[in-house]
């Protein structure tokens, strides 16, 4: 990174000008609304929601969503890691969230928001000792999560890219690859062309022109945005007030546990990319925000609150490092989970030119962790085995997802998620091999 002027604040706590700020913001937004809104699109007919109810709980998803990105970015005392840290619905408790509440309506939800709120309070309280496992997490460990992280997400992008489930018969279809891939061109193309803040905001004005084309295609639903109401307040306790029961409870625990560790590793991935290596003190103000966005977004009808991966590639692509910029696209969260007006007005961006973008997203990610392993000094005794071991394991969920399908399915909230077993396999590996002497001394010749 470059030099700073004598005195000049650090480029995480610069304020660029405010429309510099909002479109940085935006794009913030653009990156990660799919991966906000999917959660409660699967959740809310699992458990019996109709249509309308189900769009109250994006709502509300939206809305927690960017309290929990403020408290991260902004910070309140010793919470929050202050760091551009973007906050959201965490996918790691949709299926144990389904397996809760299946067809039980309403009563589904309070037990799922009652299992959240005592697994999201448990994880604050653990917080102080969580976060003293940041010194088992040199550049092998983290250069290795890095990768994952961004490798794991790039079939999300595939899957958009192709339309998404809701595309039905037309998944996969030569319209809508083609549309990514269009999208993907324009995106390099800008990225290329343009210069200074316009280069920046490349992947929003990308979003924007793929839009704009899918339009005249009849690939971009306006119903949405033709039923949306103008205001809606998520009511606290909407469905009811909270309902505790022992065996979601720990469920959820286990995902507090697996979102508390990802949270880990994407604040380390972002210290790297913004110049702020992380701390324990850092780590630990971060998973506070975490775990205690999580206990309240129950309150207002929300999930579980984890760390957005994609958005750590954002950041490293248009090098704007300002954590003000995405606590804007914290307060537009709050204001689109308020407006379902303006959220239908994002939500019209279709899935294969989200998928485009996201390739340039992920992609960007994974070669900032191959960037890390490039200074992990893989030469030295067992490092490379560490790497080869991990990266291994954590690509089973990607490569064969049925692999452990004759594991408990309480098991499947780990084991799914290949960062997460990726990742607890690096730290232990490094443990073994970098920490604990157990090898005997070679004898004296």
């Amino acid at each position: 990174m470059p030099d700073r002027p004598a005195g000049a604040p650090h480029p995480v706590d610069e304020k660029p000008p405010p429309l510099r700020m909002i479109a940085s913001g935006l794009q913030h937004v653009a990156a990660m609304y799919a991966g906000v809104v999917a959660p409660p699109m699967v959740v809310g007919p699992a458990v019996g929601l109709d249509a309308r109810d189900t769009a109250f709980l994006m709502g509300a998803s939206l809305f927690t969503a960017g309290l929990a990105t403020l408290l991260q970015t902004l910070g309140i005392g010793k919470i929050g890691a202050r760091l551009p840290f973007v906050n959201g619905v965490s996918f790691a408790g949709v299926t144990p969230m389904v397996a809760i509440g299946r067809d039980r309506g309403a009563e589904g939800l309070t037990v799922i928001f009652g299992a959240i709120l005592v697994a999201g309070l448990l994880g604050f309280l653990l917080t102080p000792w969580f976060s003293r496992l940041v010194r088992f997490f040199p550049p092998v460990v983290t250069g290795t999560v890095i990768t994952l992280i961004g490798v794991s997400l790039l079939p999300v992008s595939f899957d958009w890219a192709q339309g998404g489930a809701a595309a039905g018969a037309g998944h996969g279809s030569m319209r809508n690859i083609g549309m990514a891939a269009l999208t993907l061109v324009i995106v390099l193309a800008l990225r290329g062309l343009l210069t200074g803040f316009l280069q920046q905001i490349a992947v929003l004005l990308g979003l924007v022109a793929g839009t704009l084309l899918s339009i005249p295609l009849g690939m971009t639903n306006l119903d949405a945005l033709r039923a949306a109401d103008p205001v809606g307040f998520p009511t606290p306790f909407h469905f009811g007030a909270p309902h505790f029961e022992a065996a979601a409870i720990v469920s959820m625990c286990v995902v507090m546990l697996v979102c508390m560790t990802e949270s880990t590793a994407d604040m380390l991935a972002l210290g790297k990319v913004v110049d702020r290596p992380c701390d324990e003190h850092t780590i630990k103000r971060g998973l506070r925000a975490d775990t205690l966005g999580s206990a309240l977004s129950p309150l207002f009808n929300g999930f579980m609150a984890s760390a957005f991966a994609q958005n750590i590639g954002l950041v490293a692509m248009t090098r704007v490092r300002s954590r003000f910029v995405v606590a804007t696209g914290g307060l537009i969260l709050v204001v689109l989970g308020l407006c379902p007006v303006a959220a239908s007005v994002i939500a019209l961006v279709p899935l294969p030119v989200l998928g485009g973008a996201g390739v340039v997203l992920f992609g960007t990610v994974a070669a900032s962790g191959v960037q890390t392993l490039a200074g992990a000094a893989l030469e030295k005794g067992e490092n490379a085995l560490i790497v080869a071991v991990a990266l291994g394991v954590g690509l089973v969920p990607i490569v064969a997802p049925d692999f452990y399908r004759a594991f408990p399915h309480d098991a499947l909230v780990v084991l799914d998620s290949g960062i997460s077993t990726g990742c607890v396999v690096a730290l232990l590996l490094n443990l073994a091999f970098n920490h604990v002497t157990w090898r005997r001394a070679p004898a004296p010749e």
